[in-house]
Formats: structure tokens, C-alpha cells, sequence
């Protein structure tokens, strides 16, 4: 089984995925961050002064906080629609820039297979230059001639 295992490991598969984790969690605290702090910002302006990180619902005690942020700093049982709002729009812009990765990708392999089967497809013969052609002629002419009785 160990060798198995090492046989794995040594594929390349297994680094090749060890480095998409490794990117994909710094892509994700990048667009958290455009959608936290670039995207929802103005947004939350648009709709009215709307401060998202602060939209939620406080479930008990409404009263004894003077915010959402207070009630969840206090541990109160707060529904955060703020918070969710932010990752969804997170998941779509993520969403987003796979799909305009993977659409590149599919267009670049699209284009290199076309490439690839135009170069197995055998030239056509090129014309001979005008030169040999008018050689050609007066070969044919001599021989012509030539051939007379």
C-alpha cells in the first residue's frame, strides 16, 4: 500500500492539485476583499447608505444593542444577511472568473487543435517559378521540332 501511495504522490496530479488549493485559497481572500471592500461599499451607498457588513437581524434582545456588529460581538443570535449577501456576491465573481479562465482555455485548445490538423494536412505544390515554366516550353518546343521528319 506504501507503494501504491508514493506512486501516487509521484504522478504530478497530486502537485498540480496541491497547487490550485494553494491559489485558489489566495484568489478567494482576493475577490473576498474586491467584494468587501470595493464592490458592496459602493453598492451599499447606491441603496440607501447601507452598510452590509452591519445588515442582519437581531433574534433576542433587539433593544440591548446599539447594532448588529455589537449584537455579534456580544454573541447575541443574529441572522447576518449582510454576510451572506457578500458571499454570494463573492461566489459570483469567483463564478465569474472561472468561467472566463475556463472559456479561454477552451478557446486556446481550440485553436491549437485547428493548428495541429492544418500541419498535418499536406501542402499543395507550390507553382515553379515563371523561369522554369518558359524552360519547360522550349524544351517541349525543341522536342517538337526535333521529332519532325
Amino acid at each position: 500500500m506504501l507503494r501504491e501511495f508514493r506512486e501516487f504522490i509521484n504522478r504530478g496530479n497530486v502537485l498540480d492539485l496541491a497547487v490550485a488549493v494553494v491559489i485558489g485559497g489566495a484568489f478567494g481572500q482576493i475577490t473576498a476583499s474586491l467584494v468587501n471592500q470595493v464592490i458592496m461599499p459602493p453598492l451599499g451607498l447606491l441603496i440607501g447608505g447601507v452598510d452590509f457588513a452591519n445588515l442582519g437581524i437581531i433574534l433576542k434582545d433587539a433593544d440591548a444593542y446599539p447594532s448588529v456588529a455589537a449584537a455579534i460581538e456580544a454573541g447575541a443570535p443574529v441572522i447576518q444577511i449582510g454576510a451572506f449577501l457578500n458571499t454570494v456576491v463573492n461566489f459570483v465573481v469567483v463564478a465569474f472568473t472561472i468561467f472566463l479562465v475556463i472559456r479561454a482555455y477552451r478557446r486556446a485548445q481550440t485553436r491549437l487543435s485547428r493548428a495541429e490538423a492544418a500541419a498535418e494536412e499536406p501542402a499543395a505544390p507550390e507553382e515553379p517559378p515563371a523561369d522554369v515554366v518558359l524552360l519547360g516550353e522550349i524544351r517541349d518546343l525543341l522536342r517538337a521540332q526535333n521529332a519532325k521528319p
